[in-house]
Formats: C-alpha cells, sequence, structure tokens
C-alpha cells in the first residue's frame, strides 16, 4: 500500500526515467479515473451484484467514520468505486544488494527518494526486477492493492474504492482506508519509512476503533487474521535481526557505500545468509502446520530476499514511535499536528525524537503484510 504518485508528477521532465515508464503511469492512472463511478451510481445498478453493493455500503459507512471519528480528510477520496479486471492495482519493485537489507532508491521531483518503482503493468513490473537483477541487486515484484495520490488529484474524482481491495475482511478493509487517507494529511518527499509508518499507525488505532463497535464475528474474524499476522511478522524480524548481523549493519545507521569483499569473504557470507533463510522457511513450515495449513503467506515466502525485507522494514519500525505519539497527544487532531510539525524538520532531527519516544508505553508495530 505505497503512496505512489512519482511518475504522475514528473511526466513532463527529463532525467527520472524513460518517457515510457511515466507514460505508463499516466495511462494507467487514468485508465483506473474512467473506469470509476460514484458508489451511489453503482448501488442503483440493477445489474451489480448484491455482494458488492454490500460491500461499497460498507466502505462507505467507513469513509464515514474516517472523518467524523478519525479527523482524515473529508474529499472526494473513496466515494467512488472502479472495477479494474485485475488482481493488483499496481506492482512495485523493490530491490536490495545481495548482502545488504539496504533497499535501492529511485529519485523523483515532488515524491523524492523511494525505494519501490511502480507499474500498472506485471509484465512490465517483472522486466524491470530482471533487469535489475543483471546488475547484481535482488529484487521482487510486490502486488499492491491501493495506492494513494495523497490528495492531489481530488479536483479530478479522488482516490477511488477499487476491486483489487473491496472484498478483504472487513476489519482489513478499513485499515486499508484509513492507511491510505493518511497519505493524505501528511507526506515527506523521500522519507517512505517516515510516511508508511505513520499511515500504519493510523490504520491500527483507528482500526481498532473501528472494530470496536463491529460485531463480534466481524472481531473475531480479524482476531484470527490478525494473529497469524503477528506471529508471521515475528518469523520475519527475526530474520531480518539475524540478516543484518550477517551483513554487519544496523537499523540506525545511514546507508553507506558497499564494503569492498574478497570473493572468499563474499562467499562465506553468502553461505551464513543461505542457511539463515533455510531456517526461516523450515520455521515457516512448522508456523503454517500449526495455523491448520493457512497458505495465505506462501507466496511472500516463495519470493523472500533481501529486497522483500527491505520493504518490510518501511512499515515496521517507526510505527510504535507514531504510536506512542499519539497516546501523548491525546486526540486525532493533536496527534496530526505533531506529525506535521515533525515533518517540517531534517530527517536525523525527526528520526531522534521519533525513536525517543519508542518504550513510552507504545504498542508494538504491525507489519504490511497480506
Amino acid at each position: 500500500m505505497k503512496a505512489w504518485l512519482a511518475a504522475l508528477a514528473c511526466l513532463s521532465l527529463s532525467g527520472c526515467a524513460s518517457v515510457g515508464y511515466y507514460w505508463q503511469a499516466v495511462h494507467g492512472h487514468l485508465s483506473l479515473m474512467q473506469a470509476s463511478r460514484p458508489i451511489g451510481s453503482w448501488l442503483q445498478d440493477e445489474t451489480t451484484p448484491e455482494r458488492l453493493k454490500a460491500r461499497l455500503a460498507l466502505a462507505a459507512r467507513m469513509r464515514a467514520f474516517a472523518t467524523q471519528e478519525l479527523g482524515l480528510p473529508d474529499n472526494r477520496s473513496y466515494q467512488s468505486y472502479a472495477d479494474l479486471q485485475r488482481p493488483a492495482a499496481v506492482w512495485n519493485v523493490v530491490a536490495a544488494p545481495e548482502l545488504s537489507l539496504r533497499p535501492h532508491r529511485w529519485c523523483f521531483p515532488v515524491a523524492g527518494c523511494v525505494s519501490y518503482k511502480g507499474f500498472f503493468s506485471e509484465t512490465l513490473a517483472q522486466q524491470e526486477a530482471q533487469a535489475l537483477r543483471v546488475q547484481g541487486l535482488e529484487a521482487v515484484v510486490q502486488p499492491v492493492p491501493a495506492y494513494s495520490t495523497l490528495g492531489w488529484l481530488n479536483w479530478a474524482g479522488g482516490d477511488p474504492l477499487l476491486s483489487s481491495f473491496i472484498g478483504l475482511p472487513e476489519g482489513e478493509l478499513a485499515r486499508l482506508i484509513f492507511h491510505e487517507l493518511a497519505h493524505q494529511v501528511v507526506y515527506v518527499a523521500g522519507d517512505t519509512t517516515f510516511n508508511e509508518s505513520f499511515a500504519t499507525a493510523v490504520e491500527r488505532l483507528g482500526g481498532a476503533r473501528w472494530l470496536a463497535q463491529s460485531t463480534g464475528e466481524v472481531r473475531a474474524q480479524f482476531a484470527a487474521y490478525d494473529g497469524r499476522r503477528q506471529q508471521f511478522r515475528q518469523l520475519t524480524q527475526a530474520l531480518r535481526r539475524e540478516l543484518a548481523q550477517v551483513y554487519g549493519e544496523a537499523a540506525a545507521e545511514p546507508a553507506q557505500a558497499p564494503r569492498l569483499l574478497s570473493e572468499t569473504e563474499r562467499q562465506r557470507l553468502l553461505g551464513l545468509k543461505q542457511a539463515a533463510m533455510a531456517r526461516f522457511k523450515a520455521r515457516y513450515a512448522e508456523l503454517k502446520t500449526s495455523w491448520g495449513g493457512y497458505a495465505g503467506y506462501d507466496a511472500w515466502v516463495a519470493r523472500s530476499n533481501n529486497a522483500a525485507l527491505a520493504g518490510l522494514a518501511e512499515y515496521e519500525d517507526l510505527t510504535p514511535a507514531f504510536e506512542a505519539l499519539f497516546k501523548r497527544a491525546g486526540s486525532w487532531a493533536l496527534f496530526y499536528d505533531e506529525v506535521r510539525h515533525l515533518a517540517q524538520l531534517p530527517q536525523p532531527e525527526r528520526l531522534a525524537l521519533l525513536n525517543g519516544l519508542v518504550g513510552q508505553g507504545a504498542p508494538s508495530g504491525m507489519a504490511a503484510l497480506p
């Protein structure tokens, strides 16, 4: 669930990437907008399936809840719906070196430097990933159910609800809507971890409030879903810690130039990495058995590598700090004001302030996993 607007913002600018990349992005977004219709139109259409009508009506209630209870923007976003006829809204390419968890970055005007590159075509995304592998990087293609235009296109209809996520369980649907709307509150160019961790905190806190007024069946469904996610999150965090030790990296350190390694040392580290990945997959197999064979994370595990792990960090690492900040602020309005203030500070300063909040009663963060 990325805030992905870079290509739309710099179609006519040179030096970012090929014109073809920006053209596919603009064409893809315009096609999405053309397929969207107001929720009321879908509800009044006799050909709309009853299940879809029920989901759209539910989403409309979530949208009103987001404004009235969470203080999120009241605008045209998520007031319409589009059937994409495909499983994802976009496919993001993420890459990292073979012996590092530091993500490769792409830099764009407006959006700044980000650790993913989005495509409306899975084929094009896979081609980009293969080109990165030829350069010696590990790469992964991640299907993304939703993205945010940060509120900049509300004049054109805003971000619609999409077929790629409208069928999610109720608790997850609410969280996704809250997450994407949070990107319209604050966005810091070039700081993906700040942006995604803030939105994840809003989705968690807002999702808990939504579930508090839902039925017991909905809460039980979410508890089972979330319990598996938390267990899998612990598994991936353990792998990240183990690989960070292998690579000699610390989360608090800034990205550095790759170390020059002898071939002997490179092979030794690759062996340690492969052993860690094998243990991770064995532990996942045990966890899956305890779930009665639930296979929701199989695809992620199958493509797991440094790039996939780097992508998780941007949703997890600062979320506990934002949750602690909300607890201290005491209201949504004051919380958003605090976050806007942080967004104005230099990155090292806001990171230091956020890290200083951890341990002050914050609950643990939640990974952005399926």
